[in-house]
C-alpha cells in the first residue's frame, strides 16, 4: 500500500456560482418509536450546509419531519412513511428517497438511522442502484454488518465511515480478521477492508485513517475535544457536502473520493483544533462543530488570517 503523507487544498469557492453549483446533498436517517433519534440527520445536514453545499434535504420518518426541520430550517424536508408501530415502510420509503434522489449530488445514509429489517433493506437497495456517492454511517454501516453477503451488494461509489466497533462488525462478517484498535495495525485494517470491498475507508479514532485499496493517508489530527456524541454525524455531513461541490463534476478543481475523504477528516479535526485554543478540550457541542466549519474553509482558502 501507497502511504500519503499530504492532505488536498480546499478548492478555490466560484464568486458568479449559485446554489446548484455547489451541489445538493441528501441527508437519509432519523428514527422514531421508543427510541427517536432526531438530532443525528440535523447534525449531519447542518454541518453539510455550513460545509458550502447549496442544498440539503433530510429524508426522515414522518412522525420526526417537524421536529428535524426545526432544528435545521435551512434545509428541506421529506416524509418517509411507517406503519401503526412507526416502524419504516421500506416499499413507500423507496419510492419516497427515489424522488428524493433525483437531482442529489451526493447521499449521507445512517445517522440515527436504526438498522432493523427495513433499515437493512433500504441500505442495501440505495448501495445496490444509487451511481453517486455515498456517505455510509453510523446505522447504516450496522445494517450493511447485518446483512449476509453485503459486499455483493455494493455497486455505488462508497465512503464508509466506521469507528473501531462498527469497523469490527463489518470485518466479522465478511470473515476478515483485523484489528482496528491497535495503532499499529490500523493502517493495515483500513486498506484491507477498502481492497475487499472496493470503497474508501475512513477508520474513525485518533489519527483517523482514510484508504481506498491503494493509498493509505494518516491524520496528523489528535483533538480529545471530538470525543463526544454527534461528533461523526457533523464528520459525515461534511463529507456530503465536499463529495456534492468537488466529486460531481461541478467544480474546476475536482477531487476523487479518496480526496474528499482525507479533506473532509482534515476540516473536521481543524475546526475542532480552533475551538479548543479558546475553550480547551472537552465540552464542544457538535452544533458548534458544525457552526466553526466555515471559519476554518476560509483560513484554509487564504480569506482569513
Amino acid at each position: 500500500m501507497e502511504r500519503i503523507d499530504g492532505c488536498p487544498g480546499i478548492p478555490a469557492r466560484d464568486s458568479l456560482g449559485f446554489k446548484g453549483t455547489f451541489g445538493k446533498v441528501c441527508v437519509v436517517g432519523g428514527s422514531c418509536g421508543d427510541h427517536p433519534m432526531i438530532g443525528a440527520p440535523a447534525l449531519a445536514a447542518r454541518a453539510a450546509l455550513r460545509s458550502g453545499c447549496g442544498l440539503c434535504t433530510v429524508a426522515v420518518a414522518a412522525p420526526i419531519l417537524s421536529s428535524v426541520l426545526s432544528i435545521v430550517p435551512a434545509a428541506t424536508g421529506v416524509a418517509l412513511p411507517v406503519d401503526a408501530e412507526q416502524k419504516l415502510f421500506p416499499a413507500g420509503c423507496a419510492q419516497v428517497i427515489d424522488q428524493a434522489l433525483v437531482n442529489a449530488d451526493a447521499l449521507v445514509i445512517g445517522p440515527g438511522f436504526g438498522h432493523d429489517v427495513a433499515q437493512q433493506q433500504i441500505v442495501i437497495r440505495l448501495v445496490g442502484s444509487f451511481a453517486k456517492p455515498i456517505i455510509v454511517d453510523a446505522d447504516a454501516l450496522r445494517a450493511l454488518a447485518c446483512t449476509v453477503d453485503f459486499a455483493r451488494d455494493i455497486k455505488a461509489p462508497i465512503i464508509l465511515t466506521p469507528h473501531p466497533g462498527e469497523f469490527a462488525a463489518l470485518a466479522q462478517s465478511l470473515d476478515l480478521e483485523l484489528d482496528a484498535v491497535n495503532e499499529s495495525t490500523r493502517d493495515l485494517a483500513a486498506h484491507t477492508l477498502a481492497a475487499r470491498l472496493g470503497c474508501i475507508v475512513v477508520l474513525k479514532g485518533a489519527h483517523t485513517r482514510v484508504s481506498d485499496g491503494l493509498r493509505v493517508w494518516k491524520s496528523p489530527h489528535v483533538e480529545a475535544a471530538l470525543a463526544m456524541g454527534g461528533s461523526g454525524d457533523v464528520l459525515s455531513g461534511i463529507m456530503g457536502s465536499f463529495a456534492a461541490q468537488f466529486a460531481s463534476g461541478k467544480s474546476a478543481a475536482p477531487l476523487d473520493l479518496f480526496q474528499v475523504a482525507c479533506l473532509a477528516v482534515h476540516v473536521h479535526a481543524l475546526t475542532a483544533t480552533r475551538w479548543a485554543l479558546s475553550h480547551g478540550h472537552a465540552g464542544l457541542l457538535p452544533e458548534e462543530l458544525a457552526d466553526g466549519i466555515p471559519a476554518t474553509l476560509a483560513q484554509l482558502r487564504g480569506e482569513l488570517n
